[in-house]
């Protein structure tokens, strides 16, 4: 009671400390639970999966724009050398997959069947629709759940997509307008975020398209449906395998693949190495926000060591009422320990508050789903290591309290 009636009378002062503190643990405790999503995220986004195929470029662009729809291939991959592989004795499924298009900013994902046959995420879980039914027509399109919900898309609308990113009107393909027939349930993966049509939907949208620019004598959708629809190309292929055993045999199959050059990566060894070239960068952000909160328990000591020189006389007369050194040791230490306990529930509550409100917005802009409740595991270990940090920074305050004597206090200065 006699710590907390002290910091109450220096509230203005330890305040600005509090904020300090508060503002280094929240950097902590987002960064750690950004760090530990994300990684959930990624890591949940495929399973079941042994190698992607496709064009020779780096494991990890690969990866990324194949099952994250970030960034974009080097180049497509012949039809015939995924019908060649899909043929492969050791191979069990594959799942041909193009990219390029999009709708109101969602990538758009043309694929077949086997995609929700074979496709799996998080823990060997299956593509499941929460309405509708999977694409059967040329012009049939199946939603993600996050589409579904920004757009407000509804079994039955018609909607437009467009040529690469959309940016540009004249990139719409307007003309062929594609039908809602399914809206998969959420996964919390890149497949809320993305439009899944048929391969012959996307060769039907472009088969008018010269160099990346409509026709100036467009073809009607109905004269399309009767066009000869084959696939020439697509952006990658998921394979699945009859035998995991064999993952590294038919890697280095693919490796030496004759009719084109191509490359096969494990998604969980591309993972790490992503993990790998973000490291670097992680540890600079770290170290940032660690220097934060060097920066904030130094101010906590200047604080209540200045403070010292205007409390002379009060603890002085503690002194002289019987409080011995180890009490006025202990009544600092004490203060340092509330304003820190308390900065740090400021802390995770700001950090709460954040991800709530944020939360939808990172998932729309960039498919990360963040979860926020009660901190966990590591989270806890940054609020204890908080208190504990500053009731060290306090010691050094108290330890000169402690080596005040009476007189020092009680005599006035010349």
């Amino acid at each position: 009671m006699l710590a907390w009636r002290s910091a109450w009378s220096r509230r203005l002062g330890l305040s600005w400390v509090t904020l300090s503190i508060a503002l280094s643990t929240f950097l902590m405790l987002s960064l750690d639970r950004l760090q530990q999503d994300v990684r959930q995220h990624f890591s949940q986004s495929v399973s079941g999966t042994d190698l992607i195929v496709g064009a020779r470029t780096s494991a990890t662009s690969l990866l990324m724009y194949s099952v994250f729809r970030i960034g974009n291939a080097t180049n497509n991959i012949r039809w015939s050398s995924a019908q060649a592989i899909a043929r492969d004795p050791a191979v069990a499924w594959t799942v041909p997959i193009s990219l390029g298009d999009s709708y109101s900013g969602f990538p758009v994902v043309a694929t077949t069947a086997a995609y929700f046959d074979h496709f799996r995420y998080g823990k060997q879980q299956a593509l499941k629709l929460a309405q509708g039914r999977a694409f059967t027509g040329l012009f049939d399109a199946v939603v993600g759940a996050e589409v579904a919900k920004r757009l407000g898309l509804q079994l039955g609308q018609k909607i437009a997509l467009s040529h690469g990113t959309g940016v540009f009107q004249a990139s719409d393909h307007g003309d062929k307008p594609f039908t809602v027939v399914g809206i998969l349930s959420r996964t919390a993966t890149p497949v809320d975020r993305s439009v899944h049509i048929g391969l012959d939907g996307m060769q039907a949208i472009h088969v008018d398209w010269v160099a990346g620019m409509p026709a100036r004598e467009p073809i009607s959708a109905e004269k399309v449906s009767q066009m000869d629809l084959s696939v020439d190309s697509v952006t990658a292929v998921l394979v699945g395998l009859k035998s995991r055993a064999g993952v590294f045999s038919m890697q280095r199959s693919i490796a030496q693949f004759q009719a084109e050059p191509l490359m096969a990566v494990l998604p969980g060894v591309a993972l790490d190495e992503l993990w790998s070239n973000l490291a670097m960068g992680e540890q600079v952000i770290e170290v940032m926000v660690l220097l934060v909160a060097v920066v904030s328990l130094l101010s906590l000591i200047a604080v209540i060591s200045t403070g010292l020189e205007q409390r002379r006389n009060e603890l002085a007369v503690l002194r002289s009422l019987g409080a011995g050194p180890q009490r006025i040791f202990a009544l600092l230490v004490i203060e340092g320990v509330m304003v820190t306990a308390a900065a740090a529930a400021f802390g995770a509550m700001a950090t709460a508050l954040a991800i709530a409100t944020l939360g939808d917005w990172l998932s729309a802009q960039y498919g990360i789903a963040l979860q926020w409740g009660a901190p966990q595991g590591s989270q806890w270990l940054i609020l204890i290591g908080t208190v504990l940090a500053g009731a060290l920074a306090s010691t050094v305050p108290g330890w000169r309290a402690y080596r005040l004597s009476i007189s020092d206090g009680l005599q006035p200065k010349g």
